[in-house]
């Protein structure tokens, strides 16, 4: 008996040398805490054992329109070529293509439009291969006044043995003021400063999105 009381004491013993401090005060060793929840919780909700730091809330969405191509502004002829007789005659024609647009909030309640443009240009009668210069005018507009303009000269070559050619074209940072963020126009066409005067056809004004709530409602079907 007293050999056995004196291995249940060194067992003891060596249990307090190997885990120093868990027997303290008569108490186990608290867990370390875990931030929000446990560990377990931490890695199913974030995939780690720790809560990541906070993200700042994604931006809404900005208004972003379709660009529309002026009156004129979608294709642009040059006359005259070489040989006899081609005075007068089509050397090429240049074509607005595709177009594309983005449009990004900014912090300060502006909005960024970036657009792209692509242009063909195909030979007329009088026309040869080679490069061909055409204008393009970028526009943001509201209540029918210009507010931004850029212009840019693109650049196409027609190769030899072939009868067109292709381009394309990225405007980036066209502002719309704070203001006017719910309101605008995109134009895009091609020729020089002051070619866009207007849009092909009237643009329906964009209702604010109470008065279009209510509308929808009224007639029960989407617009």
């Amino acid at each position: 008996m007293n050999g056995r009381l004196a291995r249940l004491g060194s067992l003891l013993a060596l249990l307090a040398l190997g885990a120093p401090g868990a027997f303290a005060q008569g108490a186990p060793r608290a867990a370390p805490p875990a931030e929000e929840g446990n560990i377990f919780s931490n890695l199913l909700k974030y995939g780690g054992t720790t809560v990541p730091p906070s993200r700042a809330p994604e931006p809404e969405a900005a208004y972003c329109p379709t660009v529309d191509v002026p009156e004129g502004g979608a294709a642009m002829q040059t006359l005259g070529g070489r040989g006899e007789g081609a005075a007068g005659s089509i050397r090429s024609q240049a074509t607005l293509g595709r177009l594309a647009r983005e449009c990004t909030p900014q912090a300060d309640g502006t909005v960024r439009v970036k657009l792209g443009a692509e242009v063909r240009v195909l030979l007329g009668p009088g026309g040869a291969p080679g490069r061909f210069d055409v204008p393009i005018t970028f526009q943001i507009r509201h209540d029918d006044k210009t507010v931004t303009t850029r212009q840019q000269r693109m650049t196409v070559t027609v190769a030899p043995g072939e009868a067109q050619g292709f381009g394309s074209t990225v405007e980036d940072g066209l502002v719309v003021p704070a203001g006017m963020v719910q309101d605008y126009e995109i134009m895009a066409g091609i020729g020089k400063a002051g070619a866009p005067k207007g849009p092909l056809k009237p643009k329906p004004r964009r209702k604010a999105p109470a008065a279009a709530a209510q509308e929808g409602g009224e007639s029960g079907a989407a617009q």
